[in-house]
């Protein structure tokens, strides 16, 4: 293609996924323009089909005030995951719980990985701690934990993605236990993040590991798994104690009636979570060796995103991530940038998985874009 990349300042793109209005105005295309969205990590097979109906059957709930406690939602996710409903805390989607787990340490100082989601440096900044980042070395991401060990001694918190977003990578669970037991002694706090780990192959848990680090905190998002971005669901498992005082920096009625109530019968459809692990026991490693087939280098991903950049030789060739991006979008189809994460520079892009159909559609414009 002979169309001239734009350039932007990394300040200009949006940071978050799902944005496709303001690229296609930033690239010179109409608001029409059709658009398939790899931008953002959600489950194809979600929402379940009986959300809609159930939500506006309940939609009269909307004139009382929520719980204030969400007893029953937190009683449903502590059966669910082996906790204490006393280990539980609703929140107001992921991004509430990474703010809350910031909101702990005040003032105080933070150990980031680099590249990672960029709400943690948010938050961090938010509540004021000073922020050190541990970069993850190119082309593979890999996180030394033995690494992380000293620099954890001089923290008050580290906060870890599990898989991480964007790489997709994942830190072993061994190496997790090193690092707690590490930190254990030097009285600092780890927050994993698990968004995605409903949407992860081959992880093992760390909700075992509650019972013995008390200092371990984990958040989970159930907005990706369930496919409910605008409705935000998410939540806080940790010991009592932390739970308790992290609901202390929380807004009265953070999470709204629908949301809360729609927690127990999600977790509930045990047949929607079979389908999903099937897709992506399917689709996941079936699209990690496609990508490599079409000459892109690809981080080994554990969840549903692969990060990606055009391979050696068509870099040699003078093709771009910022090329891509555009030649994609020209074609229909909106690819996550990186220029937000700190340590990609938008020299790689992000694409979710989709259904079967629309990854083959993806292979095909990566296709046309790269020849």
């Amino acid at each position: 293609m002979s169309r001239q990349t734009t350039v932007y300042e990394a300040a200009d793109w949006p940071s978050h996924g799902g944005q496709a209005a303001s690229l296609l105005k930033r690239f010179g295309l109409p608001a029409d323009h059709m658009v398939d969205d790899v931008s953002a990590n959600l489950n194809p097979l979600g929402p379940p089909e009986w959300v809609a109906s159930w939500l506006v059957a309940r939609f009269g709930g909307l004139s009382r005030y929520p719980s204030p406690d969400y007893a029953a939602a937190r009683q449903a996710i502590a059966a669910h995951n082996g906790v204490q409903p006393a280990q539980v805390l609703l929140t107001n989607g992921g991004a509430e719980a990474i703010f809350l787990a910031a909101a702990l340490h005040a003032g105080g100082r933070a150990l980031l990985l680099a590249p990672s989601f960029g709400e943690y440096a948010r938050a961090c900044s938010a509540h004021r701690l000073e922020t050190t980042e541990h970069v993850l070395p190119a082309p593979h991401f890999a996180c030394e934990v033995a690494d992380l060990l000293e620099k954890a001694a001089s923290a008050d918190v580290v906060f870890l993605c599990r898989p991480n977003n964007p790489t997709g990578t994942l830190i072993p669970i061994d190496a997790v236990e090193t690092l707690l037991a590490h930190t254990q002694t030097t009285g600092t706090q780890v927050v994993v993040d698990e968004a995605f780990i409903d949407l992860s192959i081959d992880v093992e848990l760390l909700t075992p590991l509650l019972k013995r680090y008390c200092h371990l905190v984990l958040l989970r998002s159930m907005t990706k798994f369930y496919t409910l971005p605008g409705l935000r669901l998410g939540y806080v498992l940790a010991s009592e104690n932390i739970v308790a005082t992290m609901s202390h920096h929380q807004p009265p009625w953070s999470v709204n009636h629908l949301a809360a109530e729609l927690v127990a019968p999600l977790l509930a459809d045990s047949e929607f979570a079979r389908l999903t692990q099937q897709w992506l026991a399917s689709e996941q490693p079936r699209m990690g060796k496609a990508l490599q087939t079409l000459g892109l280098e690809v981080v080994p991903s554990h969840s549903c995103f692969f990060l990606v950049r055009p391979g050696v030789l068509q870099r040699e060739h003078g093709v771009t991530s910022a090329d891509l991006f555009e030649r994609m979008l020209y074609k229909g189809l909106l690819a996550r940038h990186t220029h937000s994460f700190k340590g990609l520079e938008g020299s790689w892009l992000r694409l979710a998985l989709r259904d079967e159909s629309a990854n083959n559609r993806l292979l095909k414009v990566l296709h046309d874009c790269l020849c």
